[in-house]
Parts: C-alpha cells; structure tokens; sequence
C-alpha cells in the first residue's frame, strides 16, 4: 500500500448520519491517515484556532475539510470568514471542500469568493469522487 494521499482530513457537519457515512466513504478509499469530524462549525473553528497556535501545527492541521452548508449557530459561510481570520500557516495547509446538499447556485456562486475553497460537491461522497479528489 502506497503512502496516503492526505494526513489529515475534517468532515464538518451537523448531520451526524452524513459525518459517518462520508467518514466510512473516505476511509474505504484509503486517501487519509486521520479523520477529524466536527457537527458544528463553531467548534471547528476553535478546534483550528487551538490547533494552529501548536508549534506542531503543521502536523495537526487538516489537509482538506469538507464543510457542509447549511447549519445551526454558524453556517459554511459564516465558518468560511472566521477561517479567513486564522494564521497564514492554516489558510496555507488547509483546503476547503463545499460538501452540500445545497443545489441553490447562489451557494455555489458565493463559495467562490473564497480562495480557500476549492471544490464543490454535492452530498453524499462517492468513492469515485473522493478518489478523484485533487485539491
């Protein structure tokens, strides 16, 4: 077996079936070696902000996170702005995958004004696209 193609990835969604069955998804296709999830944004973002602060941050930080849109107390974009605020080294590590069941292109056309993000996909992951994934 080859090495993983990331270190570390981050399910963020207040769906827990969803966080589980992406997580089961991501681990059949053997691209990671650790899965952080979150079912909500807020504690992600904390979880980012207390992670970048280590001098292991490098290590800790996830690779890509996959953000679902449409949550309670902080949503995808309200995550997206506070995530605008973290350090250069998190900005620089992390990339941010739009993992939805959004299919309102105003949601697509405002996650585009994030250079972080870099994909947008519909739920639920496939093996096909997580193989395919290349941000």
């Amino acid at each position: 077996m080859g090495a993983k193609k990331y270190r570390t990835v981050m399910l963020i969604d207040d769906n827990e079936i969803d966080n589980l069955i992406n997580q089961k998804m991501i681990e059949s296709a053997s691209v990671t070696e650790n899965i952080y999830t979150h079912t909500g944004a807020k504690s992600a973002i904390e979880f980012l902000k207390n992670m970048e602060k280590l001098d292991v941050a490098e290590k800790v930080l996830p690779d890509v996170i996959f953000l679902d849109i449409d949550m309670p107390l902080m949503d995808g974009f309200q995550f997206l702005d506070e995530f605008e605020k973290l350090s250069s080294v998190a900005k620089n590590k992390c990339r941010i995958v739009m993992l939805t069941s959004s299919i309102n292109p105003q949601d697509f056309n405002r996650s585009k004004q994030y250079s972080n993000v870099k994909l947008y996909l519909n739920k639920p992951l496939s093996h096909e696209s997580i193989l395919k994934l290349e941000v």
